[in-house]
C-alpha cells in the first residue's frame, strides 16, 4: 500500500490532515512561497496530538535555492533547534548553476543525523534530474520530492517513473515521492504509472485555503487500492 504525505501550512491543518488519515506531515509556513521554515511553537503545539511522523521544512526564504552564507547558517541553526521535536527534515541547496550543492547538503544531513532528510522540489530546478538523483543519493538523503521537473507531477510521470526505477537499484534505497498538483483525480493513474510508494499533496482543492479532509480520505482510499484494480495509467 502506498503512503500519503500531506504538506501543512498551519498547525490546525496538520491536525486535520492527521485525523483524515495522512501517513506523514510536512510542516511548513508560507504556502505562497512554496514553503519556508515554520515557527518552532507550531511543532511543539501539535506534537502530542499527532502520532505520525512530522517532517519540518528547513528553508529560510522563498525564491531560488542558492543560499547566502548567512542563510546557510540559519538552516544549520534551525536543524539544531527543531531536533528534539522533529521526526525528519525537508530541504535542498543548489549552487549558482542550479546543480545540487553536494558539500553543503552533506553537512546539513550530518547535522540532522539520525533523523531522515528529504530533498525537496529544488530538485525540479536542476538541469539534469538523473545527475541530481545521484548527487542527492550520495549526500545521504532518504527521499526526493519531485514533480519530475514538470509543472505538475502528472505531467512529469515519465521522469518520475525512471527515477523510481533508479531508486530501486540503489544500495541504500532512496524514496522518490511524486508531488506537485497531486489530488484524488490523478493519484491513481500516477501510482499505476510511476509505481511510487509514497505521494505528496497539500490536499487543498481549488478555491480553498485549507486542506480538505474528504480529499485526503479519497487519496488514501485510492492508494490502498491494488494497482490491478485501478484505471489504466494516463499517457505521457
Amino acid at each position: 500500500m502506498a503512503l500519503l504525505e500531506v504538506a501543512c501550512f498551519d498547525p490546525k491543518h496538520a491536525i486535520l490532515a492527521f485525523e483524515a488519515g495522512a501517513d506523514r506531515i510536512e510542516l511548513c509556513e508560507n504556502r505562497e512561497a512554496g514553503g519556508t521554515t515554520p515557527p518552532l511553537v507550531w511543532l511543539t503545539s501539535i506534537k502530542s496530538r499527532i502520532t505520525v511522523p512530522i517532517l519540518v521544512m528547513i528553508r529560510p526564504r522563498g525564491g531560488d535555492f542558492d543560499y547566502s552564507d548567512a542563510e546557510y547558517e540559519q538552516m544549520k541553526t534551525a536543524i539544531e533547534v527543531f531536533k528534539p521535536f522533529a521526526d525528519g527534515y525537508v530541504f535542498g541547496i543548489l549552487d549558482q548553476d542550479r546543480k545540487v550543492h553536494v558539500a553543503k547538503n552533506v553537512e546539513l544531513v550530518r547535522l540532522a543525523h539520525p533523523l531522515p532528510c528529504t530533498f525537496h522540489r529544488a530538485f525540479d530546478e536542476t538541469p539534469d534530474p538523473f545527475e541530481a538523483f545521484e548527487d542527492v543519493s550520495s549526500a545521504g538523503f532518504r527521499a526526493i520530492l519531485s514533480s519530475g521537473c514538470a509543472a505538475t507531477a502528472s505531467a512529469g510521470n515519465q521522469i518520475l517513473a525512471q527515477l523510481v526505477e533508479m531508486s530501486n537499484g540503489t544500495r541504500e534505497r532512496i524514496t522518490v515521492m511524486p508531488g506537485g498538483g497531486v489530488r484524488s483525480k490523478n493519484i491513481a493513474a500516477m501510482k499505476a504509472y510511476t509505481r511510487a510508494t509514497i505521494f505528496h499533496s497539500a490536499g487543498i482543492l481549488e478555491g480553498m485555503a485549507s486542506p480538505s479532509a474528504d480529499e485526503i480520505r479519497g487519496m488514501k482510499h485510492l492508494l490502498r487500492t491494488p494497482i490491478t484494480s485501478l484505471p489504466p495509467p494516463m499517457s505521457c
